[in-house]
């Protein structure tokens, strides 16, 4: 299986673009985030001429994530239990829930899309509720996982959080002034590792960013933030044979601000694995 995750800015505006690169990177999964449109409005169409299916979660011109896949897509959950809501001004449990993410099994593998919440300013209420959201998260995913220690999942999508200093290179992005580098966010992305997880892309490609900024020639003089992630179990992190961060795709014509990332899964690995013996060093 070859997964990518990717940030469109607005799949609409760019979704020729999107697809040529699913077909020209042999990509099986894509999981797309800022779609930016209601769920009706996704262009189904131009991804299953090119063979793939399609589920896709937008209440809005804001937000909104999708899951498109080769393979048959199976048991899709928008949203995942606990997952707060918000909206501006106000507080409680029942605040309205956002369009951040969709899961589904595809082959086997637990899939997630997702589009942490930006945070704002570190004295805004979106930036608790970012916080509020990945740790709901992290607890759905240490709840599936104590259910299934074996299940292949993974956690993918744009986290709107530079884990450490050599994840931002842009100058604007300061610790104690702006969001993405605050030490609870920073210790939120840790706390995913307690859940059993694991950034699959870092050991293979170390340095790299997967955002820059439109603004202030970000991207020639690659002023740019790692924010995009796939975080998986180890049932599927044993299974990754290969990765990348396509820096390219932010050239070009009208590109987004992300550029995707991949990995590449031999999903036979844990069916022989199961046969080998136990070996402790």
């Amino acid at each position: 299986m070859r997964l990518a995750t990717w940030n469109v800015n607005s799949i609409r505006a760019r979704v020729a673009r999107t697809v040529e690169f699913a077909v020209r990177e042999h990509i099986d999964v894509l999981a797309m985030q800022e779609i930016k449109c209601k769920t009706e409005q996704f262009p189904y169409a131009e991804f299953e001429d090119a063979g793939y299916h399609v589920v896709a979660h937008g209440l809005n011109q804001w937000n909104g994530v999708a899951i498109a896949s080769r393979e048959p897509i199976e048991d899709v959950e928008i949203g995942f239990p606990g997952m707060p809501g918000f909206e501006k001004g106000k507080e409680g449990p029942d605040l309205p829930k956002e369009a951040r993410a969709i899961g589904a099994t595809i082959n086997g593998v637990r899939v997630w899309s997702l589009y942490v919440p930006n945070g704002r300013g570190l004295d805004d209420p979106h930036y608790r509720y970012k916080l509020d959201w990945l740790d709901a998260l992290r607890r759905h995913t240490e709840d599936t996982l104590a259910a299934d220690p074996r299940l292949p999942l993974a956690l993918t999508g744009d986290f709107n959080i530079a884990p450490t200093d050599a994840d931002n290179g842009d100058p604007t992005v300061i610790e104690g002034v702006t969001t993405h580098v605050s030490p609870p966010e920073r210790a939120a992305f840790t706390a995913f590792e307690s859940a059993g997880l694991a950034d699959v892309v870092r050991p293979l490609v170390p340095t790299g960013y997967t955002y820059w900024d439109y603004k202030q020639l970000r991207f020639p003089r690659n002023e740019g933030l790692r924010i995009d992630f796939i975080l998986g179990s180890p049932a599927f992190a044993d299974a990754v044979q290969g990765a990348e961060i396509h820096r390219n795709e932010r050239k070009g014509e009208a590109p987004s601000d992300h550029v995707p990332v991949v990995a590449d899964l031999d999903l036979s690995r844990g069916e022989v694995d199961d046969d080998l013996p136990m070996i402790f060093g």
